[in-house]
């Protein structure tokens, strides 16, 4: 073992940067390699300027911010031009580093617990008049008003303990606030780039349903897809069928969009007919919530047979439906409730990872900054799987940031001290090694760390 590989290992065994070994765990260059993230120019590394992106997000900092108090940091242009840059693959990145995530996390799954994909888009309030990709008319469930910003259609995975982020895509719609012509831009129409521009253009359930194809043929593997109403008409559950993935999603009252074989077609009619002849159930959602629910087998000309459970609270008539007639009304019921993870990690994103928080005008950089926010939180849903004592997000966030910062410092600060050693005449005659030491110690430091910041 060479000088640099026993220092490296003195350095890992005392002390442990969770987020490097992560990454070196996921083969990070190599992911980034396969989505097109190679350097074109003379300059920093991707893999660098990627990983001082993750560092960023997971000490709160601004890239100016990070710059003035990193001695190590990149010029800004160098950080800027890999948010722009038409020719990576951001996707790429995102799906391939969380199915290495999931790859890894197998052997500490249960095989009974079940696994879920969900379907969702989220609402990030953005007040710029030029800020691409943004809209107007967009109803805020927060605000319970229409606002103007992005409509962020997402895709998580789930398996009850963890939650990992593994596809997005902006949907814009006519009442864009900048038009596709408009975009700053000019790209090559054979880009990566480009393909995902004109994306921006189709409606929620056709990338709702792009992402899902994507997710499948990839090799995600899950027992149930759970989507909320607005999603689940039943052209989507068709597909969803023909994909051999089971579905479980509330549905819309709604005459025009369900309408069933037999006498009984619409919900209301369903409801009305069967409820006299059913046992009713009672059931609690939290402490003050108090429901009955039962179910009954229906079909459908395109969704096929449905089995529906009725939720029925004092004020409304809630129907969540089931692809897999094998479920009983409960587990239907119970797993449906997991669709609440996803609203836990916008809100995790939101407060820990920069999302919602992006500076940047242009669609693609936009694009980039959402792919680091997610990326970062899926490696630190992951350290918090693998640690002895998992925490909250937001308790492990607060953690990293701190042991991020402090050893930074002190590798800095360790550093300096041995050049001042190294100065000593004495010293440096009884140990002929001494100055390639340090040499080879603000190499590593570099490598591990990715930057040295200023007390």
């Amino acid at each position: 073992m060479n000088l640099e590989d026993k220092i490296v290992e003195a350095i890992n065994k005392t002390l442990r940067n969770p987020i490097y070994q992560t990454m070196k765990l996921l083969n990070i260059k190599s992911i980034l390699k396969s989505a097109n993230f190679v350097k074109k120019r003379e300059g920093a590394s991707v893999y660098l300027i990627v990983l001082h992106f993750v560092y960023m997000l997971v000490m709160n900092k601004k890239i100016a911010t990070f710059m003035n108090q990193s001695s190590q940091s990149f010029k800004k242009d160098s950080y800027y031009r890999l948010l722009q840059n038409s020719s990576y693959n951001w996707r790429k990145l995102l799906s391939l580093s969380t199915l290495k995530i999931l790859k890894l996390l197998h052997p500490l799954q249960k095989a009974s617990r079940i696994k879920v994909l969900i379907l969702d888009d989220t609402v990030e309030g953005k007040t710029g008049k030029y800020i691409e990709g943004s809209r107007d008319a967009l109803w805020s469930n927060k605000e319970k008003r229409t606002i103007r910003g992005i409509n962020v259609v997402s895709l998580n995975y789930s398996d009850g303990y963890s939650n990992f982020m593994l596809d997005f895509a902006i949907s814009m719609g006519k009442y864009a606030r900048v038009q596709l012509d408009a975009f700053t831009q000019e790209l090559d129409v054979r880009t990566t780039a480009y393909k995902r521009r004109l994306e921006i253009m189709h409606g929620k359930s056709k990338l709702a349903l792009d992402m899902v194809k994507r997710a499948v043929n990839s090799g995600i593997q899950a027992d149930y897809l759970l989507v909320d109403s607005w999603y689940s008409k039943p052209i989507f559950i068709e597909e969803m069928n023909t994909l051999g993935l089971k579905i479980i999603t509330r549905i819309a009252n709604n005459n025009k969009i369900w309408n069933f074989t037999g006498k009984e077609k619409s919900i209301n009619a369903l409801y009305a007919k069967t409820k006299s002849t059913k046992t009713l159930k009672a059931g609690t959602h939290g402490k003050k919530i108090k429901f009955t629910y039962f179910s009954v087998i229906a079909e459908h000309k395109n969704a096929g047979k449905l089995k529906i459970v009725f939720i029925k609270t004092k004020d409304k008539l809630i129907p969540i439906v089931s692809t897999d007639l094998a479920l009983d009304d409960k587990e239907i019921i119970e797993i449906y409730k997991r669709r609440w993870d996803i609203e836990q990690g916008y809100k995790e994103l939101r407060e820990y990872f920069g999302f919602g928080k992006e500076e940047n005008r242009i669609y693609e950089a936009l694009v980039a900054r959402i792919t680091l926010s997610f990326f970062t939180y899926n490696i630190v849903s992951y350290i918090n799987r693998i640690s002895n004592e998992p925490q909250t997000i937001g308790g492990l966030f607060r953690d990293l940031e701190c042991e991020l910062h402090t050893l930074a410092i002190a590798m800095t600060a360790f550093i300096t001290i041995l050049e001042e050693i190294a100065k000593i005449d004495d010293i440096v005659k009884r140990n002929k090694d001494f100055t390639s030491i340090i040499t080879v110690l603000r190499s590593t430091t570099d490598n591990l760390l990715g930057f040295r910041c200023e007390s």
